[in-house]
């Protein structure tokens, strides 16, 4: 569902941050507020899998990496997915413009998949560019540990994102 299904505005968030959809992940994901942490952009993205808003999902990402993401891939597990819960579980301040946050996705698959509940366990690193929290997509092409940071920083990607993934 999208996030502007009237179902979502009257529920309690996907993230179980325990507040009311349009009063949490509803703020970022209709652009009315930015993330201010990255424990907060984690919990906005999972909702966003939830709800099956993948562009939110595109556009949380460091920018550099956002045309390297494969948009068919997203879509399909969020398609084939059933979310049923995110547990987090250490977030994890590593300088002013860098955190990790550890967590778990419980989840089962709803078509052709496991049976079962199953659990997708990460540490996601995210930086913050010009006072705004981005996702660092570990799945996608780097760059080698001497070239410039994804986050723009001027960095050698091993002395910034680098270090942390």
């Amino acid at each position: 569902m999208r996030p502007n299904s009237s179902e979502f505005f009257s529920s309690l968030c996907p993230c179980q941050s325990g507040k009311d959809y349009r009063t949490c992940c509803g703020l970022f994901h209709t652009h009315q507020a930015q993330p201010t942490t990255g424990e907060q952009l984690m919990r906005s993205r999972y909702c966003a899998y939830a709800l099956k808003n993948i562009s939110y999902i595109v556009e949380t990402t460091v920018p550099a990496q956002q045309t390297l993401l494969d948009i068919a891939a997203l879509k399909n597990w969020a398609e084939t997915t059933q979310w049923l819960g995110l547990q987090i579980l250490r977030t994890e301040a590593l300088t002013k413009s860098h955190c990790a946050v550890e967590f778990n996705a419980l989840f089962k698959e709803v078509k052709g998949g496991k049976e079962g509940e199953q659990s997708h366990h990460e540490r996601s690193i995210f930086v913050k560019m010009n006072e705004r929290w981005y996702f660092v997509d570990p799945t996608v092409t780097l760059p080698t540990m001497k070239q410039p940071c994804i986050c723009g920083s001027r960095k050698k990607f091993k002395h910034c994102c680098g270090a942390w993934l």
